[in-house]
């Protein structure tokens, strides 16, 4: 018998890897190969020079990776996740390991050794790791050897954002064009993975002892792991590396084979498996393609050849010429035109990571050529390196890029009504009246580099850019890869591979994408005619035909592309030089001039102010100076003379708010009390430092929040996609615990002061209220006793509950503390004062100057320098004065308008905001800018409610997403664009709008009583066992009743069309299912109502009916009823009525249903023949809804005990799997489309699901009330009826639990347990969405034996930051044992990103220790 051969295969996103290993682990054949998204024929390749090699060999085989899951299937060979491979390798060749980092060209993983296994693997949004690396070197025109050989001479680290590859590109591009080194920006790209990992996979487990590095990325890149050595303090012997470390996950998956024992597979049956695939395409969402044949796309070029811009000969010039000069995201343009607008020559290149380089050369010969009949007149600049060309060719004017490209659009197009321009970076849309700019919509961070993605990705597949759209214009099956972000596009490309799609299918479907970001996510297009009838499309982008068509196809008519769409901005700009040509300074720029043209660039920390910037300071030959990287006018870009010096108030805030001195250590008989400077405190710190100093403390506070302050607190963060601010809250109190503060006061304050008469209530964000709790629970020195952070839970607003909490919190009389309280309100509302007189004040200066005042409207944390990055003070810079939203809340408290909100008042920062922008709305010296952090769920509400109000009033609105990287580019786009369109509109003294009234919002429709005949209310999905019984109730109580049934991948897509982006998850599901099902025909609009339910507390899910009528509005269904469980959110509805009977009997109807689950899922399970348990569903479901419909009553016991004898009846097998419990956001858990099948997916790979009831959710808003009773002020009569309800209804379950005694299901556990548990890891007093009950369940399964936990989740979900990421790593202290997982959904995830969880997930479930 032949000796035994083991072969390995590790098939990533981006390359494949393959080892054979001899019985001793000896490795006889190697290859790592990048594979171009042709993965099996890549594989095929190394399969043939291996059978060519060892002719007639037999292996025995594994294969893991990324992108494997479909090719174990295929080849017949067992699928190991790649932690098992990765730890199997690492036991055998490192046993001293401790931690390893894996890095791949997808996934980032840590695994941590001890007794058992933890580990970590990345959030949806810092996916791509290595394929991030790979277009980082490719913008600074090298390979990865390359980025590693310039990071290896850098000299100065700058900040890059490390939440996600789209963030770091977009700090990546503005630096690049600030003229700072491509070595500096090299080890910066480095540094930011560095911080993605550690901050975004350890979440709050800190990485220690001997780490291991494996991977492509850290074997080909030693400058990496070098950057992780320094910032992880690691010494040499600590430092595991390999010298073949890309090959060790497929070593590990050789070893696996070997552990397997798997019967011997000819290397040539492997080709042959891999051959009778090819053809076999499992792609389930293709477009439709973009030509029917040659044919077809040359009568397309042929109508395009027609948009040509007027061009002459340069050689025949006379008189003055212009030159326009674009220095874009990665490319740069010029146009030179005469004083007619012909364009003489023009040029357009790849800025290769040097603007300038790829600049000069081409204007050397240019001015070479120039004939003595003609005269450089003028030169213009613009884009994102408009003061770096400005500066090196004495150019006489610069403009922000979205008016240049305009000039340009209306030069070409008078008519035109609409401008879409899709960059390298940057996406614009310009809605154009009367030739002006009247509206801009610009992407968002998360929408860049969509157009350089495309250049990007055809070099990683080592296709030319023509080749790459050759591909993709004849492709038969474009792939559907959403709509989202690149990061996300990556995953989906993934997908693609693991379905065997083809290049040009995967070609066609990224461009589809990009397309569609621009519509759905930039524009927000809602229809077609929104555009107008004369769109015209420009950017280099465009110049591919495929985006093209798919726009015109997308839009359903024809757009006008100019010939030279790639240089609009540039002709734009020149264009505007001829129109000022007789105001414009001499131009004497000569080639000999260029020629001996040189700069040195110099990188410094400025330290003027608190912002302490990294500036690059270019000093050029020509005597120009162009200092780049400032926040602010000190020492930065000049500012503007003409222009008066404004105020800022968000300088006069941070100042004000924090101008307290502290008592001497001596003075203070209770000793120190640290406060740390994040979220919350900049609310209230006048209140707290006045109460602690009263009793005696000396109050200690952080300092201002810098990089050095988030850097301590970065190994403690349990959430990659939480919100910057919220993160810094770790490095604040890290801070404090350092300076050895024995007591540390961070309260959690639910709600905050109500700030209006028509504000339905007054909540604090979910993670704002929250966040002291996830602090106390992932921070290692505070669990070690080092100093005590109390995080009470406070209403601010009622001062007994508050003294006695602060009494027992302090141990301090509370006569003494309600004494404090006093002089604390005091104090708070003497801020209060001063900040309406500074507001006051300012707006005085602005009318008497004539100026324009900015209302910069965010959150109060807002105010932290390092959390807005220096905005306020470019305003500033700019001409205009800053507000705030508070200040313009404070002094006009009476701000109304005739609509009313469309969205539910819910949350007091925001309630500000709505105030403060229909103050702007009625002021003309006033314009809005908004501000909200990356991972803001509730500005998904907000931002549409105040663009509305804007736009009522003919205002723009104008929205910043601002996160931990520093860069001001985009940000300095945007307001430049505002401040232009004022400025446009001011020359044509153009009359304020009179605020337009919103006739559905006044009026919205009514469901009437006599419409209960005529109409039926449609309801969405959300668990389909249930909501069968609840149907059935409302008929029985007289409704035409209609729950749709499923949920469709078009219902999404209809969802992430009408709905905010950052809107979550669930809320794009039921209200896509609800508007498609009107859309599709199948309901009757004429004829139907849509119900809609909310949950209680702050969050979003309050608003989803806001939410259905904007959408409603938008779709065209205006006059559709749209009704809620809760009148006073909704609508007046006569016709429908929550009564008494129909509330008791829904609530029955959700007992069957939590029973019938129960049952259900154990028997899917076990059974043995398929279709019993459905068969017995069905009987159950069929008898019960017959009888609610018919207004029947059942005997709720009887029925129980039926039921569960009949489903214990079912034979079924006797093997005994780990349970996994499935917790998390309602929806999720209980939606199997919305959760793509997550309780059969376990059941797949081995588990055993188990689901919590849904009346415990019910029960959980019961018990609201009754603890802002008990603890908070709330009011008797609330908490007594929530009381009563628990009570009652906690008792109907004991049916349940008597059927359920003795029985192999799972139990039922007593609510009152439930809420006991909850203080083990988070107060009751947390109420928002899930809220405590999540992490109550968590611990309810594990006290069960089910030690395995599945968390489902929105993707960027405020509430599960708290109570689910943010208690795992306390509940694996109570439970070394527990497995737990959070799962993020949104409607671009892919399908193979969330099997590679659920398969990782098993194997550690099933792994020995894991589950007893």
């Amino acid at each position: 018998m032949p000796a035994p051969h083991f072969l390995g295969i590790d098939l990533g996103s981006i390359t494949v890897k393959a080892v054979l290993t001899d019985a001793q682990g000896e490795v006889l054949f190697q290859k790592y190969q990048r594979h171009g998204s042709a993965s099996r024929q890549t594989l095929a390749d190394i399969l043939t020079e291996l059978n060519t090699l060892y002719p007639g060999l037999t292996v025995q085989g594994a294969v893991t990776g990324s992108a494997a899951l479909n090719l174990a299937t295929i080849l017949g060979l067992p699928f190991i996740q790649e932690v098992i491979a990765s730890s199997r390798i690492i036991a055998k060749v490192a046993p001293q390991t401790d931690v390893a980092i894996e890095l791949g060209g997808e996934d980032a993983k840590i695994l941590y050794f001890g007794r058992s296994i933890d580990l970590r693997m990345n959030e949806a949004c810092a996916g791509g790791t290595g394929a991030f690396i790979d277009q980082m070197a490719t913008l600074l025109h090298t390979d990865t050897l390359g980025l590693n050989e310039l990071a290896s001479r850098a000299k100065t680290i700058h900040p890059i954002a490390s939440r996600c590859g789209v963030f770091a590109k977009t700090d990546m591009v503005s630096l690049l064009n600030e003229g700072v080194s491509r070595e500096d920006l090299a080890i910066s790209v480095l540094q930011a993975v560095v911080e993605q990992t550690i901050s975004g996979l350890a979440c709050g487990q800190p990485i220690r002892g001997n780490v291991a590095f494996l991977g492509g990325p850290l074997h080909f890149l030693p400058e990496l792991v070098k950057r992780f050595v320094a910032t992880l303090k690691l010494t040499p012997e600590q430092t595991l590396t390999f010298p073949e470390g890309q090959f060790m996950v497929a070593r590990g998956a050789a070893l696996s084979a070997q552990a397997e024992g798997g019967d011997p597979l000819p290397v040539t049956t492997l080709l042959e498996r891999l051959e009778s695939a090819r053809d076999k395409m499992e792609i389930t969402q293709a477009l439709p393609p973009l030509f029917r044949d040659e044919a077809d796309y040359a009568q397309f070029r042929a109508r395009h050849a027609k948009d040509a811009i007027q061009q002459s000969s340069l050689e025949t010039a006379t008189g003055d010429l212009f030159l326009g000069v674009d220095l874009g995201s990665t490319t740069v343009k010029s146009v030179l035109i005469d004083e007619k607008g012909t364009v003489l020559d023009q040029s357009y290149n790849r800025n290769d990571g040097d603007p300038l380089k790829a600049l000069i050369p081409y204007l050397i010969n240019l001015l070479e050529r120039i004939p003595k009949t003609a005269h450089l007149r003028g030169i213009g600049t613009t884009g994102y390196g408009a003061n770096l060309a400005k500066a090196a060719l004495n150019a006489q004017i610069s403009e922000v890029e979205t008016v240049a490209h305009l000039k340009a659009a209306c030069f070409m197009e008078p008519d035109c009504t609409y401008v879409i321009d899709i960059g390298g970076q940057d996406m614009k849309c310009l809605a154009v009246q009367d030739g002006a700019v009247a509206d801009v919509r610009l992407n968002e961070a998360c929408s860049s580099g969509c157009g350089a993605f495309l250049q990007t990705f055809a070099t990683s597949l080592g296709m030319s850019m023509p080749a790459f759209v050759q591909a993709a214009l004849f492709a038969k099956h474009p792939v559907d890869l959403g709509s989202r972000c690149t990061v996300f596009m990556n995953s989906k490309v993934k997908q693609a591979q693991k379905e065997g799609a083809s290049v040009p299918d995967i070609a066609a479907g990224l461009c589809y994408s990009v397309v569609r970001n621009a519509l759905y996510k930039v524009l927000r297009l809602r229809s077609p005619e929104d555009l107008g009838a004369h769109v015209l499309v420009q950017g280099g982008s465009f110049l591919n035909d495929a985006l093209l068509r798919i726009m015109e196809t997308m839009l359903e008519r024809e757009v006008v592309r100019p010939s030279l769409s790639g240089h609009m901005g540039a002709y734009g700009i020149a264009l505007m030089c001829l129109k000022h040509k007789d105001t414009l300074a001499p131009c004497t720029l000569t080639a000999q001039d260029l020629r001996n043209l040189s700069f040195k660039s110099k990188a410094v920390l400025c330290r003027h102010c608190g912002n302490h910037c990294h500036l690059t300071i270019n000093t050029f030959s020509n005597g120009q100076r162009l200092v780049s990287g400032n926040r602010c006018e000190r020492g930065g870009e000049i500012r503007d003379k003409s222009k008066p010096v404004m105020p800022s108030i968000y300088t006069w805030k941070e100042k004000r708010l924090f101008d307290y001195t502290p008592l001497p250590e001596s003075q203070a008989p209770r000793g120190r009390l640290g406060i740390p400077r994040v979220l919350n405190m900049y609310e209230r710190y006048p209140f707290w430092f006045t109460l602690f100093t009263t009793l005696g403390y000396r109050v200690e506070l952080s300092p201002v929040s810098s990089k050095a302050i988030y850097s301590l607190g970065i190994s403690s963060m349990p959430s990659q996609t939480v919100c910057f601010p919220a993160k810094l809250a770790h490095g604040h109190v890290n801070y404090l615990i350092e300076q050895k503060v024995p007591h540390i006061f961070y309260p959690c304050i639910p709600r905050e002061r109500m700030e209006g008469k028509e504000a339905f209530d007054c909540y604090s964000c979910p993670v704002v209220c929250g966040y002291p709790e996830v602090v106390r629970l992932n921070t290692e020195e505070l669990l070690q006793g080092k100093s005590k952070l109390h995080t009470p839970y406070l209403n601010p607003e009622d001062m007994s509950s508050m003294a006695r909490t602060l009494a027992e919190e302090f141990d301090i009389p509370k006569r003494e503390v309600k004494k404090a309280i006093k002089k604390a309100m005091e104090a708070q509302a003497a801020y209060r004062k001063d900040l309406r007189d500074e507001a006051s004040r300012i707006l005085a200066e602005v009318e008497a100057k004539d100026g324009i005042g900015i209302v910069l409207c965010g959150r109060p944390y807002h105010v932290d320098p390092l959390v807005h990055h220096g905005i306020p003070n470019l305003i500033t810079s700019l001409g205009a004065a800053v507000l705030s939203e508070d200040s313009m809340a404070a002094l006009f408290e009476d701000a109304d308008e005739e609509t009313p909100l469309r969205v539910v008042d819910q949350w007091t920062f925001p309630s500000r905001l709505y105030r403060a922008a229909r103050v702007v709305a009625a002021m003309e010296h006033l314009e809005l800018v908004q501000l909200t952090s990356f991972g803001c769920g509730i500005d998904a509400v907000t931002s549409d409610q105040v663009a509305e109000i804007l736009h009522r009033a003919g205002k723009m609105h104008t929205l910043l997403k601002i996160d931990e990287g520093p860069s001001l580019g985009a940000a300095r786009i945007r307001i430049r664009s505002l401040l232009a369109s004022i400025e446009e509109r001011r020359k044509e003294r153009r009359k304020k709008r009179k605020q337009e009234a919103d006739s559905y919002l006044l009026n919205p429709p009514v469901f009437t009583k006599d419409m209960r005949a005529t109409h039926t209310i449609i309801a969405p999905q959300m668990s389909p066992v249930h909501f069968a019984f609840a149907e059935s109730v409302f008929r029985g109580a007289g409704y035409k009743f209609h729950v749709l049934p499923t949920v469709s991948n078009e219902d999404i897509e209809t969802g992430l069309r009408y709905v905010n982006n950052d809107a979550c998850y669930p809320a794009q599901v039921v209200i896509g299912q609800l508007i498609n099902a009107l859309q599709s025909g199948a309901v009757d609009p004429k004829h139907s109502a849509l119900l809609l339910s909310q949950t209680c507390g702050p969050c979003r899910a309050t608003n989803y009916p806001g939410l259905l009528k904007r959408a409603l509005k938008e779709a065209g269904f205006d006059n559709v009823p749209a009704l809620t469980l809760r009148s006073k959110t909704g609508s007046y509805q006569p016709g429908f009525t929550f009564t008494r009977d129909l509330f008791n009997n829904t609530f029955r109807a959700i007992l069957y249903g939590d029973m019938v689950q129960r049952l259900s899922q154990h028997t899917y399970t076990y059974e043995i023949n398929k279709g019993d348990t459905d068969t017995l569903i069905k009987k159950w479901v069929d008898a019960i809804t017959r009888d609610f419909a018919a207004g029947k009553s059942r005997d709720l016991e009887a029925d129980m005990q039926a039921m569960t004898r009949e489903f214990a009846s079912i034979p079924m097998h006797k093997d005994k799997r780990p349970r996994v419990g499935i917790v998390g956001e309602i929806l999720l858990c209980y939606h199997p489309d919305a959760n793509r099948h997550i309780a059969d997916l376990t059941r797949q790979e081995g588990g055993e699901p188990v689901l919590a009831d849904m009346v415990d959710f019910f029960l959980y808003c019961f018990s609201d009330p009754i603890y802002r009773w008990q603890r908070l002020g709330g009011q008797a009569l609330p908490a007594f009826l929530g009381w009563y309800f628990i009570q009652k209804f906690d008792h109907m379950r004991n049916a349940l639990r008597r059927a359920l005694a003795g029985s192999p299901f799972p139990q039922v556990a007593k609510f009152k347990d439930l809420f006991a548990s909850a203080g083990k890891l988070i107060s009751p007093g947390y109420q928002a969405g899930e809220g405590w009950l999540l992490s109550a369940e968590l611990l309810k399964f594990i006290s069960q034996g089910t030690t395995n936990a599945l968390c489902l989740q929105p993707f960027g979900c405020l509430p599960n930051h708290v109570v689910g990421r943010g208690v795992f790593k306390e509940i694996k202290r109570l439970c070394a044992d527990a497995n737990l997982m959070a799962m993020d959904y949104e409607g671009g995830s892919s399908e193979a990103n969330l099997l590679n969880r659920i398969k990782l997930f098993m194997s550690m479930a099933q792994t020995p220790g894991q589950q007893r």
